[in-house]
């Protein structure tokens, strides 16, 4: 079985995350998608409502499971036998930075990273933007799944 997982905090989840991950499924028997927890982080959406977000957009796609996890990616890869990491690149600089973590989590485990591209359409579309736009009392429709929802 060739599972992998796509790691992110998901505050919230966007289009391009959907991107990477509805041309991801294509590529694995299972995907998981690992939302990160990081006390030290102040989120703008729960873990419960991100959970929500992503079960809710891909509620009709056996492949694909949520879980969240705590320390290091790589770790949890191993706890759930993941032999892939999948990424996703919006530009040069999203690329060199997860080549470093690329490189390092090879070194720490036998995994490898599959690095996506994200689609022309939604590659200027990351959550810190979203999350402005919601905190300015933007338009954030246009950037995320209908799932996402602001209380």
């Amino acid at each position: 079985m060739r599972r992998a997982i796509f790691p992110g905090s998901f505050d919230p989840l966007t289009l391009g995350h959907t991107d990477i991950i509805n041309r991801g499924v294509t590529l694995f028997d299972e995907l998981i998608i690992a939302i990160g927890v990081n006390s030290e982080k102040n989120y703008m959406f729960s873990l419960e409502e991100r959970k929500q977000f992503i079960a809710e957009t891909f509620k009709n796609e056996p492949k694909i499971k949520v879980m969240t996890y705590e320390g290091l990616t790589v770790n949890f890869s191993k706890e759930v036998n993941a032999d892939f990491i999948l990424r996703g690149l919006r530009n040069p600089a999203d690329f060199e930075f997860e080549k470093a973590i690329a490189h390092t989590n090879r070194k720490l485990a036998k995994i490898e990273t599959v690095f996506l591209l994200t689609a022309a359409r939604t590659s200027y579309i990351s959550s810190s933007i979203v999350r402005d736009v919601i905190k300015n009392g933007g338009d954030f429709s246009v950037l995320v799944p209908k799932s996402v929802k602001v209380k």
